[in-house]
């Protein structure tokens, strides 16, 4: 699949963006985050504006983003649908939760409450944006539980770093060691989940055969005699993407270090070794890879995917 640049920033940025939200909501229900005015505005506005900007930047992709709105009203059938009602209905809680805790100084009690509810809704709407992809029978490397569990894991995390290291700098130094643990779980996760994924797409099974695609199998090993079309297309540039497989790999490898391995690693050096401006320094960098690494992700996510379409074009399998 051609991995457009509006839908990687739309599914980083909005993982990103719930994830923190997901966060705060549960360090205010755990009485860890006290509620302070000034604070709760930056780390709301970073995780709103993650979220806001994610969800504008989804409908550059459409011909007409005018009509965006529309979708909404296909929700018994469409996945895409449901996340955009979701999303609507998650900002109920979510704009609730920020405007107690920025307004009136209130994060505790029915308050944290609602953030919470605000919390889960936010998770739902995240797994609503998974299934856009996992609903998709036509293309394998998305058809899977792999890909709604890397979209669910990879928001807790990449909310996790950006919650640690707000919170040190913000000065709340035993919220952010608090954050240590699920931090680096989560990173670890993150990382196991990706490779399970790559080792599930490039496994030897073929889903699909230009054989079973025609349905002339029973005559023999079907090849492409010539191209349906005498010039690339629509099909062929969107759902036809080719990425070698040795750029592929070097991807990968920059994803796995960038995303996880490094995030991992100054994180660790930084609560255990480090103190004052170079703690702050080493989690800002660990962050920046973290969400840098994301992109990458993200990137390999839509351009290894191979859409059912192609056995039509010369691809023998997928």
């Amino acid at each position: 699949m051609h991995p457009a640049k509006s839908v990687i920033y739309f599914t980083t940025a909005t993982g990103a963006g719930y994830g923190l939200f997901i966060w705060l909501a549960l360090l205010s229900f755990h009485g860890l985050l006290p509620a302070d005015k000034m604070f709760g505005f930056i780390a709301l506005a970073i995780s709103f504006g993650l979220v806001v900007t994610g969800l504008l930047s989804s409908t550059m992709h459409l011909g007409h983003p005018e009509r965006a709105w529309r979708a909404l009203s296909q929700w018994r059938s469409s996945w895409l649908s449901r996340e955009g009602v979701m999303a609507v209905l998650t900002f109920i809680p979510m704009s609730i939760f920020a405007i107690a805790w920025v307004f009136m100084g209130n994060n505790t009690g029915g308050v944290a409450l609602i953030g919470l509810l605000g919390a889960i809704m936010a998770l739902i709407t995240v797994y609503t944006t998974s299934m856009i992809y996992a609903s998709i029978k036509a293309i394998p490397a998305w058809y899977n539980v792999s890909t709604k569990l890397g979209y669910l894991i990879l928001c807790l995390m990449s909310g996790a770093v950006l919650a640690m290291v707000i919170t040190f700098i913000a000065g709340y130094r035993d919220t952010s060691f608090y954050m240590f643990f699920p931090v680096n779980i989560l990173l670890l996760l993150g990382l196991m989940a990706k490779v399970l994924y790559w080792r599930h797409i490039h496994s030897n099974k073929a889903v699909s055969t230009a054989e079973s695609a025609t349905g002339l199998g029973r005559f023999g090993k079907v090849s492409l005699a010539e191209s349906p079309h005498s010039s690339d297309n629509y099909l062929l540039k969107e759902m036809g993407f080719k990425i070698a497989r040795k750029h592929a790999s070097k991807l990968r490898v920059i994803t796995v270090f960038m995303g996880f391995l490094i995030p991992f690693a100054l994180i660790g050096i930084a609560m255990h070794y480090l103190g004052g401006n170079m703690k702050a320094f080493a989690l800002l960098v660990a962050a920046f890879s973290c969400i840098l690494g994301l992109v990458f992700e993200r990137w390999l996510f839509f351009a290894e995917a191979k859409h059912a379409v192609t056995l039509f074009y010369g691809e023998s399998k997928i």
